[in-house]
């Protein structure tokens, strides 16, 4: 793959395109691409919510329904495939093993533990938790592993899993943020397995600027930790992401269960029957983010709702005598603005892979081999992109 083209091709198509993924249905009722494409509006707003879901959750299905609409999105689907990563022979441990690690995280860490290739140097794990990857590298390949993680209590955890395994694992309450983290990395091979946001890309730069012999990475919410407007490593590129264009990388979930759908749905159509509210009752007629809320509120009904998050604001309500209009109202935008997002959501993996790439161009250019690909399938988690580097000797 030459990394430098696809970047740029995948750059210049995203630029183009973001009239169409940047425009939020939730903070705009009908963003302009609507007027502009008045027959896929139409035909999104009469998807029933079984058709809703299947689009949700099958992304080539999406492409499809979108295609006649908008014919760019077929070079999209060819810049966004990537190669699943052939998978090594993974010795397991027994059964006590993964004794305290959910079902599907031990999927996702042994899957990605499967995928690296060999291991020839010391291991460090980066934001490793209680070290649960490393521990498994550590008796995969009969490695020394140090794991960094700022939080003493899962250090500690940590230790005790590895001394009852009888792993070579040792672990450092370490912020990676902070410049102290460079004594633990020279001549290690680093390893971070959905490291959030800034917190991979200072593993990426200090890599190279300490020449590691290798890294692999699976990175995840790209909008976290870093600055607001991100920027990138490779020259030359045309997009400028903000945090929210970021977040639209991660917005795909494959994990969510029939309770947690419904409590999302509920806040969803509260939040926005409290904003109807508000514009009517305000001269303030833009939308206005809200702080995440306390989840215990939606065990209350919608007035109680919005008067508690209304004092939360420090917004006086006037008295109203309908709570059950505006709560349908609400419910009617959630249901629009589920279906207009589907648009946005055919683009997030194109947003996640430029920003993969970003990362594989700036560690060519320091010299490393690089690979891009997947380590498991998409239902065992979306945040499935592996990168692998190696130094040139």
């Amino acid at each position: 793959m030459n990394f430098s083209r696809h970047f740029h091709q995948l750059d210049r198509l995203l630029s183009d395109s973001a009239w169409l993924w940047r425009p939020q249905p939730y903070k705009e009722a009908r963003p302009q691409w609507c007027a502009r494409l008045p027959a896929l509006c139409a035909e999104l707003l009469a998807l029933d919510d079984a058709q809703l879901t299947q689009l949700s959750s099958d992304s080539e299905a999406l492409q499809r329904l979108l295609a006649p609409y908008l014919p760019e999105l077929a070079e999209l689907a060819l810049l966004t495939h990537l190669p699943e990563q052939p998978p090594a022979a993974l010795q397991v441990p027994g059964p006590h093993f993964a004794t305290g690690i959910p079902g599907r995280k031990w999927q996702q860490i042994s899957a990605f533990s499967a995928a690296l290739g060999e291991v020839r140097a010391p291991l460090l794990e980066w934001c490793g938790g209680k070290g649960h990857l490393g521990r498994l590298l550590a008796f995969q390949w009969r490695r020394q592993v140090v794991t960094l993680e700022r939080n003493p209590g899962l250090c500690q955890d940590g230790e005790g899993m590895a001394e009852r395994s009888g792993v070579p694992q040792r672990f450092h309450v370490t912020d990676v943020l902070e410049d102290s983290v460079e004594a633990h990395l020279p001549g290690r091979h680093a390893v971070a397995l959905h490291a959030c946001g800034e917190l991979h890309r200072t593993l990426v730069r200090r890599a190279a600027a300490l020449a590691l012999p290798a890294l692999d990475i699976a990175p995840c919410c790209f909008h976290l930790h870093g600055e607001e407007r991100y920027r990138p490593f490779t020259p030359g590129a045309r997009l400028s992401l903000s945090r929210d264009d970021r977040r639209l990388a991660v917005t795909e979930t494959v994990t969510a269960v029939g309770r947690e759908v419904r409590l999302r749905d509920r806040e969803m159509a509260w939040k926005l029957g409290f904003e109807l509210l508000r514009q009517e009752q305000s001269e303030e007629q833009a939308y206005r983010p809200l702080k995440p809320i306390d989840r215990q509120w939606l065990r209350l009904d919608f007035a109680a709702f919005c008067q508690a998050l209304a004092a939360r604001e420090g917004i006086t309500l006037q008295p109203v005598r309908e709570w059950g209009a505006y709560e349908a109202r609400g419910w009617q935008r959630q249901r629009e603005t589920m279906r207009l997002s589907l648009v946005r959501h055919a683009f997030r993996r194109a947003i996640e892979l430029w920003l993969a790439l970003d990362l594989a161009c700036y560690l060519e250019a320091h010299g490393y081999r690089v690979t891009l690909g997947t380590f498991c399938e998409r239902e065992l988690t979306p945040r499935n992109i592996l990168l692998s580097a190696r130094l040139h000797p």
